[in-house]
């Protein structure tokens, strides 16, 4: 299929709602099992993981030959299917000048008058914190507060889908402030002294009495300081200990990241690919989707969310949602901006179609792999790892679905190579019900 008009897919979706939900009655398995007996499980549920794994449009998940008693392999031993490259043959230009179909689900839930709610409670706060002065009129055309519903389908309170939506803007804001956009003051010589005054608060940091006084009155003077204080009292309404801590964390790493994307500006560097693609694991969407059991009010526990499969089986996910930002914000950022095609063309000296292409299969191959993690762990996990990583997968296409349709990323000059074109939800056909 060429680049025009609406994208047509299988539906990943009922395929691991299948697997998940079908698993939801079975009795948890000690997670350390898959590490001291080289992840063997029960037979029948091993029987569901293969069922899974070789069921329609999961040519990649296959696991040839495996006995009911074999163990699980890992997804990463099978690197096969849209998310690698497929040998050309010379001749076959039809099949060259295909898009590669995009591996995502589409939203599970979409409530535009919750969506609006949300909305409109965000921006009467971002103008009571004081960030995007002058700029609230786009940051409602933007819509987080529909993201969160849309990534969020477990809840209909507006509170928690709001406590959520301060943390993803603050988290944009700091981006857009600090990083990316010059007119609202980006600076890369500064990015890391900025960052560590407000680490100082999202962690915040216990100084001695005669200069504390001074980190309180910039926690309130920065607005950015002031959103990230805000957003996470809201949160901590709803999320438990180790749940913020986790939150914490995250944002860490984040901060990490955006250290390294400065040092690229102020040297005038363009990564190789493998960089990037580091980069953009530190700098991934786990911030906001670290919160989804939070959000929608259970908790996954330490032992099994920070169990070393769960930890790759998530961040995968992360990974392959923030290739979507990349794919939708190319036609807009500048170009000594960092994008995954913009990368991969320079490196490998390819068109950008070409490029997007590649992003394209990459963004597949983490999705796959996460999908086969996700249904062999949830063979043998808790209930509440089924559910969390149900809720990943949702996350994931609300995400899709906000990215193909969002005022941050569409314009009316749509171009054959605009994402927008064809990285649609192929069904936007959504169910209210997520459990």
């Amino acid at each position: 299929m060429s680049g025009t008009g609406e994208r047509t897919t299988s539906d990943p979706s009922g395929l691991a709602m299948s697997l998940l939900t079908s698993m939801a009655g079975a009795p948890p398995v000690d997670l350390s099992r898959l590490l001291t007996d080289d992840g063997r499980g029960e037979p029948a549920r091993l029987a569901s993981v293969r069922r899974f794994a070789t069921g329609p449009g999961t040519a990649a998940l296959r696991f040839p030959h495996l006995p009911a008693d074999a163990p699980v392999p890992s997804p990463r031993s099978a690197p096969t299917g849209l998310g690698t490259p497929t040998p050309r043959t010379g001749g076959d230009r039809a099949e060259d000048d295909c898009m590669p179909e995009l591996f995502c689900p589409g939203p599970m839930r979409d409530d535009p008058a919750l969506g609006q709610e949300v909305d409109d409670r965000l921006v009467e706060w971002a103008e009571q914190v004081g960030i995007y002065p002058g700029r609230l009129d786009k940051l409602a055309k933007y819509g987080f507060g529909r993201l969160i519903t849309l990534a969020h389908p477990g809840t209909d309170d507006p509170d928690r889908l709001l406590a959520a939506a301060k943390c993803v803007v603050a988290e944009w804001a700091t981006d857009d402030y600090f990083i990316d956009e010059v007119e609202l003051g980006a600076d890369p010589k500064i990015v890391g002294s900025r960052l560590a005054k407000l680490h100082a608060v999202v962690d915040p940091a216990p100084l001695a009495a005669q200069y504390a006084p001074q980190l309180d009155e910039y926690r309130t003077q920065e607005p950015l300081a002031t959103a990230f204080r805000t957003a996470m009292e809201h949160l901590a309404r709803y999320a438990s200990v180790p749940q913020m801590a986790r939150f914490q964390h995250q944002m860490s790493i984040l901060f990490v990241a955006w250290n390294q994307e400065a040092d690229w500006h102020a040297n005038g560097r363009t990564p190789p690919v493998w960089e990037y693609l580091v980069q953009r694991h530190l700098n991934s969407y786990l911030p906001p989707m670290i919160l989804v059991d939070a959000v929608a009010g259970y908790e996954l526990s330490p032992t099994e969310f920070y169990h070393p499969r769960v930890r790759h089986a998530f961040t995968m996910a992360g990974d392959a949602n923030v290739l979507l930002n990349d794919l939708h914000s190319a036609d807009f950022e500048s170009e000594n901006d960092f994008n995954l095609p913009r990368v991969i063309a320079r490196e490998e000296n390819c068109s950008y179609r070409e490029a997007l292409k590649r992003t394209v299969e990459i963004h597949n191959e983490l999705m796959h792999a996460f999908v086969a993690e996700a249904a062999a762990l949830s063979a043998v996990g808790s209930p509440a790892l089924r559910r969390f990583f149900l809720d990943t997968w949702a996350w994931l296409g609300g995400s899709r679905e906000w990215h193909a349709t969002t005022g941050r990323y569409q314009r009316g000059d749509v171009t054959e190579l605009s994402t927008s074109n064809w990285l649609r939800c192929p069904d936007r056909t959504t169910r209210r019900e997520h459990q």
